[in-house]
């Protein structure tokens, strides 16, 4: 069976069609994907330690049995004490005491998968950009898209300007879901929003293109958009979360490339 999409006009009109690589034939497969995406999320974690020393610079000792007499049955249990307090240090039960199990900075940290699992994710992610009820399920608004996969003319790509870039959003009824991201920014709860992060956001439409002649530039300043060449197309983008099923606008020369890298004989 030929897969074919609608292809648009930068006004929404529809100028023809594309036949769709077999990448888009994959069945879904959320297990693996949250794996591939584990796995490059893994990649940013920083290693973790604790000092050698902490909790542990006290001049506390230990006295086992042999105590005074007057110390002898009172029922002190057997610490590590500080002379002339008496308080007990060290030990992970003691207050200011040491971790017991502290992190250590040798652990293993990167999850690996295998290379034919992760080019399954990436062709399960793909593939499920064209399926409308997998991205209405992870929350976007595709009531006036017209068609899924949504593939817009190479003319696209010379957009270099934001206004222009809503126009043609407008035209392709992704404008809901960007206005969706919009108001969903809030500030998050806990501490995070001391530490750099204090706004949260919801995802919005991907554009993927195959050459970048202003397109990218001119989407990045609109809320919850992320652009990307076809080439550096990864899980992260596709799958924000593990949860596949982005809202992804492609360009024509843009599926070609996913199909080359992609594809079955890739």
């Amino acid at each position: 069976m030929v897969l074919k999409a609608k292809v648009y006009a930068i006004d929404g009109s529809e100028v023809g069609e594309i036949i769709l690589p077999d990448v888009f034939e994959t069945p879904l497969r959320p297990d693996v994907i949250k794996r591939a995406f584990l796995a490059v999320q893994s990649l940013s974690f920083q290693p973790q330690s604790r000092d050698l020393m902490a909790g542990k610079r006290s001049s506390a000792v230990y006295k086992s049995r042999r105590r005074a007499p007057a110390e002898r049955y009172v029922g002190m249990a057997r610490l590590p004490r500080e002379p002339l307090t008496r308080r007990a240090r060290i030990a992970p039960m003691t207050v200011k005491g040491r971790l017991a199990h502290p992190p250590l900075p040798w652990k293993k940290i990167v999850k690996k998968i295998p290379r034919k699992e992760k080019k399954l994710a990436m062709r399960s992610a793909i593939a499920a950009t064209a399926n409308r009820e997998v991205v209405a399920r992870r929350g976007h608004v595709v009531d006036e898209v017209p068609s899924l996969p949504l593939v817009v003319s190479d003319e696209a790509q010379g957009i270099s300007r934001t206004s222009e870039a809503m126009s043609l959003f407008m035209a392709l009824g992704l404008w809901p879901d960007i206005l969706r991201a919009k108001e969903s920014k809030k500030v998050r709860a806990g501490k995070g929003k001391m530490r750099g992060r204090r706004y949260k956001m919801a995802v919005g439409p991907l554009v993927v293109v195959g050459e970048d002649r202003g397109l990218l530039r001119a989407v990045r300043n609109l809320p919850g958009v992320d652009g990307v060449l076809a080439r550096n197309l990864n899980i992260m983008l596709l799958a924000p979360g593990a949860h596949p099923g982005r809202l992804t606008l492609w360009t024509e020369s843009a599926i070609g490339i996913v199909d080359e890298l992609w594809g079955k004989d890739a």
